[in-house]
């Protein structure tokens, strides 16, 4: 009696509008060299490989593997990201559960992106800059600071705690006004803003901006132009296009 394969596992990337099958350059997650191809419902479809793992874990090589892939489709498609680490439990899963079930929701999704791009910028001040800002503009500040000079850390040590809360205080303030200053000036060129948590002390911000194709252009001058006046205080880092994780991520919830 012939063996019988189980259903093969499908790992998922992310959507395209596609009414016929596409296979894809990039080998697929896992290292096997799976192939990545879509698989079609109408106009709708799935970019996946097989594969035999349950879940993947958030390694570097897992995110870069995974990352790969949406750097080719993007180069031919719009794409609706799905989460990193997907596994759906079969081909007929993605076809009833995902593109089925879900098909006017993510044509939604798909007009919501149409035309448009994701680009990300950090923006961050350099150390001795925004100390020395904070020490001059900042008098109470500047006078606890000398009078702890020359003083052991031991007898001033509830005086420096003080110190650093009015350091931490004054510069979330200066915090809010560089941030404001340069999102106001981005603010007229795109669809949509996401300011994400600032993960370090020097930086002011972590944001992603949705961007009609048309204004990209534009946006690029003002990125530069703000680099130009702000330089000297503010270094900006600038990507992009990436994928549209910050507006769109599509979470899935096999069935049991």
């Amino acid at each position: 009696m012939p063996k019988i394969e189980p259903p093969k596992k499908k790992y998922l990337y992310c959507l395209i509008r596609a009414d016929q099958p596409y296979q894809f350059l990039t080998r697929g997650m896992g290292e096997r060299g799976d192939i990545v191809n879509t698989i079609n419902y109408i106009d709708l479809a799935v970019v996946a490989s097989d594969t035999d793992e349950p879940e993947y874990n958030e390694s570097r090589r897992n995110m870069m593997a995974h990352t790969l892939v949406l750097e080719e489709v993007m180069q031919h498609f719009p794409i609706l990201p799905i989460r990193f680490g997907t596994v759906a439990p079969d081909e007929e899963a993605v076809i009833e559960q995902v593109l089925k079930r879900r098909y006017g929701g993510l044509i939604s999704e798909f007009e919501e992106i149409e035309n448009r791009v994701e680009l990300g910028l950090k923006a961050f001040w350099f150390d001795e800059n925004i100390f020395e800002e904070i020490i001059k503009e900042n008098t109470p500040i500047r006078h606890l600071r000398d009078e702890l000079v020359g003083r052991s850390p031991e007898s001033t040590y509830y005086e420096r705690i003080k110190l650093g809360e009015m350091i931490e205080a004054a510069m979330n303030k200066k915090r809010d006004l560089d941030a404001e200053k340069i999102l106001s000036r981005l603010r007229p060129l795109v669809d949509k803003t996401r300011t994400n948590k600032v993960i370090t002390d020097k930086m002011i911000i972590n944001a992603a901006f949705l961007v009609k194709k048309s204004k990209e252009a534009a946006f690029d001058d003002e990125i530069q132009k703000l680099d130009s006046e702000m330089g000297k205080r503010i270094m900006f880092k600038y990507v992009g296009p990436v994928p549209p994780y910050n507006f769109v991520n599509i979470i899935i919830n096999w069935d049991k």
